[in-house]
């Protein structure tokens, strides 16, 4: 595989000029306009190969320069930062070429190019669920792949993403609290509501789908407010449930975290649901 990379670099000197450039566009002259992009991607020069390439693909397809031609392409976008261009290209040259000489490089970059187009958390995170799907076919693929580690720790950096922004909605749901129904209707009528079970849903499913996360200690934390609020602000039906349930979560966090820094607010909450559900029952 080397020699074919090196094929890239070792190609001709003969393009220093922007009259030269012009020149190669001109040309009808293909296996010139081959060599001239092979030079340009060489020297770094990735507009101009990119250019030059996106003319030649459909005319050098089925000749011996269309595999190479292709890889070339993917990856002079690449170099040029345009990774959703770049994926693209590169998930053109394995599905045409499956057992192609740059597949395992074209898998491996299609994902990689993903990765480094994904936004930040707050964000639609359809890329980055993309982004972990490519990867993991890579995985899958390549199993003996040097590149396996690289890829791994891209898929955890994502997953860190897709905790974050379980974590953001979270807390969003829990920092919006209370509410009150449509404002048109009388007093009387308006219905009171809580996001506190919204807030404990997303939270679970975060360290449900993602057990190993580095944020388990304070999405568990944000379970357990969520809880016990939840329990606080019921109507009186389902407040001594919904305290017990809050009880559960107290224990199942102090046994995970033993040591954690939000101890002391942790044995409030359980002081607090503890007296509201021995009160109760001694009515």
């Amino acid at each position: 595989m080397k020699k074919y990379i090196l094929s890239f670099l070792l190609a001709g000197t003969f393009l220093v000029s922007c009259g030269e450039y012009n020149k190669v566009l001109k040309s009808s002259d293909y296996e010139y306009k081959y060599e001239a992009a092979k030079s340009y991607f060489g020297k770094g020069s990735y507009t101009k190969s990119a250019t030059i390439l996106e003319e030649l693909i459909p005319i050098l397809k089925g000749t011996d320069h269309a595999e190479e031609s292709l890889y070339m392409l993917a990856m002079s976008y690449y170099n040029q930062g345009d990774y959703v261009t770049a994926a693209h290209y590169f998930k053109a040259y394995y599905t045409q070429y499956p057992n192609g000489t740059y597949t395992e490089l074209a898998r491996f970059h299609s994902g990689k190019s993903l990765f480094l187009d994904t936004p930040e958390p707050r964000l639609d995170q359809t890329s980055t669920y993309a982004a972990v799907s490519e990867l993991q076919l890579f995985m899958e693929y390549f199993p003996e792949s040097k590149r396996n580690t690289d890829a791994q720790i891209m898929i955890f950096s994502l997953q860190d993403k897709l905790v974050m922004k379980d974590y953001l909605s979270a807390k969003l749901y829990y920092d919006l609290g209370t509410y009150t129904g449509n404002s048109s209707m009388t007093a009387d009528r308006r219905i009171n509501g809580n996001n506190f079970l919204a807030c404990i849903t997303t939270a679970e499913n975060a360290l449900r789908d993602y057990p190993y996360t580095s944020m388990r200690e304070d999405i568990s934390i944000l379970l357990l407010r969520a809880k016990y609020k939840l329990g606080s602000e019921s109507v009186l039906e389902k407040k001594e449930e919904r305290m017990r349930e809050a009880i559960d979560e107290y224990y199942a966090f102090k046994n995970e975290f033993p040591e954690s820094k939000y101890m002391e607010e942790v044995e409030k909450i359980f002081k607090d649901a503890s007296k509201y559900v021995k009160e109760l029952n001694e009515e």
